[in-house]
């Protein structure tokens, strides 16, 4: 999917570094929430990325 460059982009639900001192403790829950899930979906990626270059290297490893 091509994005519009002139449509007006959501804003994001968190921005690392931002300022925490306006939210409110269920604000912080739903943050802490969002970036655990996205730390699984990094988590689970990267397990991905790991099998197929193991599997690479199984492939190309020469036998001595």
């Amino acid at each position: 999917m091509i994005e519009d460059p002139d449509r007006p982009r959501k804003p994001a639900e968190h921005e690392i570094g931002c300022d925490l001192s306006l939210l409110s403790a269920g604000e912080i829950d739903a943050r802490i929430t969002l970036l655990k899930q996205e730390i699984n979906r990094l988590e689970s990626a990267k397990e991905g990325k790991l099998a197929g270059k193991m599997a690479a290297e199984s492939l190309f490893r020469t036998s001595k």
